[in-house]
């Protein structure tokens, strides 16, 4: 009895090892799963987090929301694409000018008693037919672009902006003694453009810290001042700009800057991908 005891006690023993070994897995297999099963985790909310991120920029970059802003309707027909925003500009600025024909109700004779070197140029305003593809989701460029002679740009009156290059042959310091009481002028073509602050819209129809317009790349353009401060050319990057809060994009954005130092809009050319003008 004894001995048959042995033998039970010991089957007993055999079976519990062997149940035992079948259950107990090996360490380093039990840490590489772990690891594995951790790694996946953080994959997941990593593509999780991306995606979130991708979704708040695109909702923050949607300058479709500056469609309401351009508001001179009479030269501006505006259509939202999916992936683009089309601006038809006529070019026609709403403010007076001596560079109207003088049977235009535009029409005013330049006074302006602070600068006596004042000499109109030969041009004349005509209306233009500029049809503006901006990127409706801008993004930074790898390879950054210079801007064209010609428009860069359009200003919520439907007014070309132009970049600091002056026509060939002419210098461009020269060129400001031919600006009207607004600060702007036309090419041969006759369409009338500002290479600098656009005073009409910085000092009557808006503001110094006002959206002003957009660049061919979709990043918008603002005033010479942010947060009631004046800015200059050392407040801004290269290209002209800085990221940061505006009142229409308050999670921030990209944007371009007028100062009163050359180059005045745009410095090495356009921070964003650029999309394309036709005239």
């Amino acid at each position: 009895m004894i001995k048959l005891n042995r033998y039970l006690l010991l089957a007993l023993l055999f079976a519990t090892f062997t149940i035992t070994s079948c259950d107990t897995e090996d360490p380093a297999d039990a840490v590489k799963k772990e690891e594995q099963q951790e790694e996946e985790q953080q994959e997941e909310e990593q593509e999780e987090n991306e995606e979130e991120e991708e979704e708040e920029e695109t909702e923050a970059n949607d300058i479709s929301v500056l469609v309401s802003k351009f508001y001179n309707t009479e030269a501006l027909t505006i259509t939202v694409e999916e992936e683009y925003v089309i601006i038809e500009s006529g070019n026609l600025p709403d403010h007076k000018s001596m560079y109207y024909d003088q049977s235009n109700d535009l029409y005013e004779a330049y006074d302006e008693p602070d600068n006596p070197d004042f000499k109109k140029n030969p041009n004349s305003i005509e209306v233009q037919d500029f049809v503006y593809k901006i990127p409706r989701f801008p993004v930074e460029a790898i390879q950054k672009e210079t801007t064209p002679m010609g428009p860069m740009g359009v200003a919520v009156n439907s007014v070309a902006f132009f970049n600091q290059q002056a026509a060939p042959g002419d210098d461009i310091l020269d060129e400001l003694n031919t600006f009207d009481q607004y600060e702007g002028h036309p090419a041969q073509s006759g369409d009338y453009h500002y290479h600098i602050e656009p005073v009409w819209l910085t000092e009557d129809e808006l503001d110094k810290e006002s959206f002003l317009g957009l660049l061919l790349d979709g990043f918008p353009v603002y005033g010479p001042e942010e947060d009631g401060v004046v800015l200059t050319n050392d407040d801004l990057d290269d290209y002209h700009g800085h990221i940061g809060a505006t009142a229409e994009f308050p999670n921030g954005i990209y944007h371009y800057h007028i100062t009163e130092d050359l180059p005045w809009i745009n410095g090495d050319g356009f921070y964003g991908v650029t999309g394309t003008i036709t005239q």
